[in-house]
């Protein structure tokens, strides 16, 4: 399907945060937006005060005449009688995670994955790559001082993307640099063990496009693939505090602000600052520098932007 002919499209599900973020994109690029969600929020009341059409009754009709897509989450029951009435009446019905690929896949690709810290990584990436210049579009899984919302147009043509590993969705995605900041066993009702969780994760970074890259932290169980990826053409780097390619150290509070050095084989940062705090936020902004440098964003503005 050609996404920019589509002129009206339908959300089942709408106020999820990943799902307002695409219906964002669509309403930015021209198409009426209608949806069902089962609870008002403050983001769907967002989302109708930015002109889209949000109603709270899964009742079909509400539907609108000439839709051309629905999208839905892997939440929706499936005994939802909108989704079904679509189905059954042959409406092009996608997934979420579908038509995310599809978006990314037209763009250069920063995924960020991980069971923790992905929101935040997202969040931090798309802030540097901006301050250095690139003006990334991005769909992240919070809403966002920082970027304004859940959603932001970039004019370039790198895309950040929060990669969901519930349902596999992750797997839709074909990024040029995959993050993976951890692999805790999570969703374990879907994977089954955390070793299928491990072997997802895996696939999912042997889909990274030629001559692209991958980042991940330090010690994951990601030795097998890795090793796959280099013999392919990829290239691969890690990040870790005192240890990894992308090396944080002296990591230390200082006046309610987490300050570390960072180091790589082409700089020597020693005085950083990052209003998050923990330890686990310093490997979220290592994570997120590594990201920006790989996509070409090295700028003295880089290290001034982590503070903000």
């Amino acid at each position: 399907m050609e996404f920019n002919a589509i002129k009206h499209i339908y959300f089942i599900g709408i106020g999820g945060i990943g799902m307002s973020a695409l219906a964002r994109y669509f309403k930015k690029h021209g198409a009426a937006v209608y949806g069902y969600d089962r609870t008002e929020t403050a983001l769907t009341r967002a989302l109708a005060a930015e002109g889209m059409h949000v109603h709270y009754e899964d009742n079909v009709s509400f539907i609108p005449e000439n839709i051309d897509l629905v999208v839905y989450t892997p939440a929706v029951p499936k005994d939802h009688a909108e989704l079904n009435w679509f189905r059954q009446h042959e409406y092009p019905v996608m997934k979420r995670a579908e038509v995310l690929g599809v978006i990314s896949k037209a763009k250069r690709c920063i995924a960020i994955a991980g069971t923790h810290g992905k929101t935040t990584t997202s969040t931090m990436t798309s802030h540097l790559l901006r301050a250095c210049g690139i003006d990334a579009t991005a769909f992240v899984g919070g809403i966002s001082l920082n970027l304004g919302g859940n959603f932001v147009e970039g004019s370039s043509d790198w895309v950040v993307v929060e990669a969901d590993e519930y349902d596999r969705s992750f797997l839709h995605l074909e990024p040029e640099i995959a993050v993976l900041n951890s692999l805790d066993p999570d969703h374990l009702d879907i994977y089954g063990s955390p070793e299928s969780v491990v072997e997802s994760y895996k696939t999912f970074v042997r889909q990274i496009r030629k001559g692209g890259k991958l980042i991940y932290r330090h010690g994951l169980p990601l030795e097998d693939v890795a090793a796959e990826l280099r013999a392919s053409g990829r290239q691969v780097f890690t990040f870790g505090i005192d240890e990894g390619d992308f090396e944080a150290f002296n990591v230390r509070v200082e006046n309610e602000q987490m300050a570390f050095g960072l180091r790589s084989g082409i700089f020597n940062w020693n005085d950083l600052r990052l209003n998050y705090p923990g330890r686990h936020n310093v490997l979220n902004a290592t994570a997120a520098i590594a990201a920006s440098l790989s996509a070409g964003g090295f700028s003295p503005e880089l290290r001034g932007a982590l503070a903000s």
